[in-house]
Parts: C-alpha cells; sequence; structure tokens
C-alpha cells in the first residue's frame, strides 16, 4: 500500500467501495486523512468497517467541512448526469478526484524514484500495460502493474522503480493534475458515450493523459490519435508514433521516432534511423494485427523509458497473455476454443475475426452504438455467427444477409450448437461478443469464466 500522507490531518469523503474504492479509502486514513466511506450498498459499508474505516451516510453529512470527495471511478462524474455527491461537492466548492490523482500527487511528492507509465486507449491497454511490465522485469527492471487492469494504484508499493498503470476514461477524469513520465494513447473509437456525453468528450479525456506525460508514445492507426499525435508533436512535446504498416516503406510516417509493426516483424525508428528489433511469429499470446499494435506500443513506451527496444523484444516469447483476450481455453480435434470475453465493442472483435478463418462466432450481449455493422467484411471468415442476449434481434438484422446467424440467447446454448456445428470440420468456436456483458453476467470477466468452464466440461464430458 501506498499512504496518502499529501492528504494528513484533511477530512475526506469517498463514495464507492469497490475493490480500488476500499484500497483508497485505506491509503487515505494509512497516511493520516480523517476518512468517511459511503456506498450505496450496505455489504460495501460492511466491508469498510470490518476494516476499521469509519463510515457514514454522505447524503446529510456537511460537505462543507470536506477537503475533498474521492470518487470511484464507476460513479458518474457528468453524465448522464453528475452522482449525487458529486453535485453536493460542487455546491460546496470542495474538489472531486480519484484514486488515479490521489497515486501521481502522492508519488511525485514522496517517491519522485516511482516512474510512472501510464497507458490508455479504446482497446488493448490491459495487454499493453500487462506486456510492457513484463518486458521490464524480464530486463531487471523493478516493475509494478496496476490501476484499471485490476491491482488498484494505491495497493502497489512505494519502492523505487517503474508503475505500469492502465487508465480508463473515467480514472483520467477524475486525475486532473495526472503527469505521467511516459504516457501512452493506443487508439480511439466510439465507447462509454454514456458517460462522457459525445466521442469528441471522450477523445479528449483521453488525450488529456498524454497532454500531460513527459514523453507520449501514441497510436497512429486511426484517424483521431493520428491527428493528436500531429498535434502534440507540432507543439514540441516528444512523441513516439506506433503503427501498422503495410511495408517497410512506411516506415517513414512514424519518423523522426517510434515502433512500427510490418506483418510480424517489428521495427524501431530513432533520428530517422530504422532497424529490425525483433519478431512475432509463433507467439500465441501475441496473434493477430491488435496485438502487434500493442506489442509496438509496448516496445516504443520501453525505449521512452530507457531501454534498448531490441532487448526488450527478445522478452515477447515468454508473455504469457491475459485472459479473456483471444485466450485458448480448449481443443478438441481440428476445433480450437477461444475467450475473447474481452471484446466488448465491435472495435475489438474485428480483432479477434481478423486473427482466425472458419469461425463458429458466438456474439451478443449489451450492444454498443452501431452494432456490429462495422464487421460485416469478415463474413468470408465466419462460417455461422451464434446470436445472444438482449442483442439478439438488432444482430440478426445487422448480420443475417452476410452471415447464417442462429438464435440462441444463452451462451451455454450457443456453445453446444456451435461445437456440435464445428465438430469434424475443424475451425475455432470464438466467443467474442463486441458488447458489454451486463444482461447475463456480472463483467466480461465472469462472462470469460464460464465460457471456459463450459468448454472445460463438455471436452471432459467427450474424454471420458
Amino acid at each position: 500500500m501506498i499512504p496518502v500522507t499529501t492528504y494528513e490531518g484533511k477530512r475526506v469523503a469517498v463514495f464507492g467501495l469497490g475493490g480500488s474504492g476500499l484500497a483508497t479509502a485505506q491509503a487515505l486514513a494509512a497516511g493520516g486523512a480523517a476518512v468517511i466511506a459511503c456506498d450505496d450498498k450496505r455489504e460495501k459499508m460492511a466491508a469498510a468497517e470490518a476494516v476499521g474505516l469509519p463510515t457514514g451516510d454522505l447524503r446529510v453529512a456537511d460537505f462543507s467541512g470536506f477537503d475533498a470527495l474521492v470518487l470511484s471511478p464507476g460513479v458518474p462524474l457528468t453524465h448522464p448526469a453528475p452522482h449525487w455527491t458529486v453535485e453536493r461537492a460542487h455546491a460546496a466548492q470542495i474538489p472531486v478526484v480519484g484514486d488515479i490523482e490521489l497515486f501521481d500527487g502522492e508519488r511525485r511528492a514522496r517517491h519522485p524514484d516511482l516512474r510512472l507509465a501510464a497507458i490508455t486507449g479504446t482497446n488493448g491497454k490491459s495487454t499493453t500495460t500487462a506486456l510492457l511490465g513484463h518486458l521490464l522485469t524480464a530486463m531487471g527492471e523493478a516493475a509494478q502493474v496496476g490501476g484499471n487492469i485490476g491491482r488498484p494504484v494505491l495497493d502497489l508499493d512505494a519502492v523505487p522503480g517503474i508503475a505500469v498503470v492502465e487508465c480508463s476514461s473515467y480514472q483520467i477524469d477524475l486525475a486532473p493534475s495526472l503527469t505521467p513520465d511516459v504516457g501512452a494513447l493506443l487508439n480511439l473509437s466510439p465507447d462509454h458515450i454514456d458517460r462522457h456525453g459525445t466521442f469528441e468528450n471522450y477523445a479528449a479525456i483521453k488525450g488529456r493523459l498524454i497532454a500531460a506525460s513527459r514523453q507520449a508514445v501514441v497510436g497512429t492507426d486511426d484517424r483521431t490519435t493520428a491527428r493528436i499525435a500531429e498535434e502534440f508533436a507540432a507543439g514540441g512535446k516528444p512523441v513516439r508514433r506506433v503503427g501498422l504498416l503495410s511495408h517497410e516503406g512506411e516506415l517513414r510516417r512514424l519518423a523522426p521516432s517510434g515502433v512500427g509493426a510490418v506483418g510480424e516483424r517489428l521495427f524501431a525508428v530513432e533520428a530517422g534511423a530504422r532497424r529490425e528489433v525483433g519478431s512475432l511469429a509463433g507467439i500465441a499470446s501475441l496473434r493477430g494485427r491488435h496485438n502487434a499494435q500493442n506489442a509496438a506500443a509496448a516496445l516504443a513506451m520501453a525505449a521512452a523509458l530507457g531501454f534498448d527496444p531490441a532487448e526488450a523484444a527478445r522478452h515477447l516469447a515468454t508473455f504469457p497473455g491475459l485472459p479473456h483476450r483471444m485466450e485458448e481455453v480448449g481443443r478438441a480435434g481440428e476445433v480450437i476454443f477461444v475467450n475473447d470475453s474481452k471484446a466488448t465493442n465491435a472495435m475489438s472483435s474485428a480483432q479477434a475475426l481478423a486473427a482466425f478463418e472458419n469461425i463458429h462466432w458466438i456474439v451478443g450481449g449489451v450492444a454498443k452504438e452501431g452494432g456490429v455493422e462495422s464487421l460485416v467484411s469478415f463474413a468470408p471468415r465466419i462460417a455461422n455467427a451464434y446470436l445472444i442476449g438482449e442483442s439478439t434481434e438488432l444482430f440478426e438484422r445487422q448480420l443475417r444477409h452476410h452471415v447464417p446467424t442462429v438464435r440462441c440467447h444463452t451462451l451455454a446454448t450457443a456453445l453446444d450448437v456451435a461445437a456440435r456445428a464445428a465438430a469434424g470440420k475443424g475451425g475455432v468456436v470464438l466467443l467474442s461478443p463486441a458488447c458489454a456483458s451486463f444482461d447475463q453476467f456480472r463483467s466480461f470477466e465472469h462472462r470469460g469464466d464460464v465460457f471456459r468452464d463450459l468448454v472445460a466440461a463438455r471436452l471432459s464430458k467427450e474424454t471420458a
């Protein structure tokens, strides 16, 4: 834990006591703050009380007596409407911040030998965060991984080294003074519009991370981030560009510095000179074009942190990958079962659909803006689409003229039908929902775990 001593002696209201919220309240109390912790759920309040945190009802508390409101990133700050705690904080004219803001303020004030590498983007940020942490550790650096990836950032240790932190747009929105040593913006596509109002607002919040960074790593494979890279470079900020390139000649668009992927080959550009630094050939945990972008970004960040990207690339093959991200969870003869439950939007599912052929695609849940219309170009790769969740009717309308569709409604039914269809013919049974999970599951992790368990049970029965 990193005690938040910068709030010593201050009175702080903390709302939202999930994993990161509870860790934040504990870190504030350990640093000497007078904390009042609150959550809408009684069981979360009980958990806080069980670890000795003072709790109270912030609806009746005097906000003029607080120095700050610390908000869980899952609680609305602006859209669709400010949470009632935010309205009370604004009325009392006190700041509203989150755990990333507290961590970075404490780091800069008390632990300057703990550098911060912060990563954001619509897709790929968890894999890039985990991969960079893996590469740094393999090269002998004291690296810790946390933030939106799972481990609360204030649960990290206050030791010299590098904190590799995944930042969601919600967390960046609550971190007005965030100043990473290196910040990365991987890509941008419409997501979380319900929480930010417009795509422009969403992009601006994501862009704040690299705007405040001492060095920036920016993807150039979508129009918005490519424009941001140009604007920042024109303003004098050191920018390393990352790109997926069709041939070596395109490396010039990464100048003066960056890392690009040409197929499975990785090239570094520095001061206009290019060199091949590694390859992704045969690395199952980094399969697909999206993982080529993730690997290029991790190497670019390693370079920005002072490491040789060629040395970092030597450790790509030992990266174990992350659960729920194109995770192979079983095989039955020529059939592969792949859990890509983390694909909660069409852009993310596109990466999996591009990586395989003869796909038995399990898709559906709570649809994002645009649904799966952008994915119909992958029809030649798809044997059948098995529709689940509340998006079933919408996705049937969007897909039925392009690929055969089967209404399955539940994940268990979809797996059964897909596995039977693939048996004897080979191919990939792919869970890549292109949707949020909350119609039938607690989270994308829960959805992926259920899929993994269903596959294991099926394969166990077939071999019994």
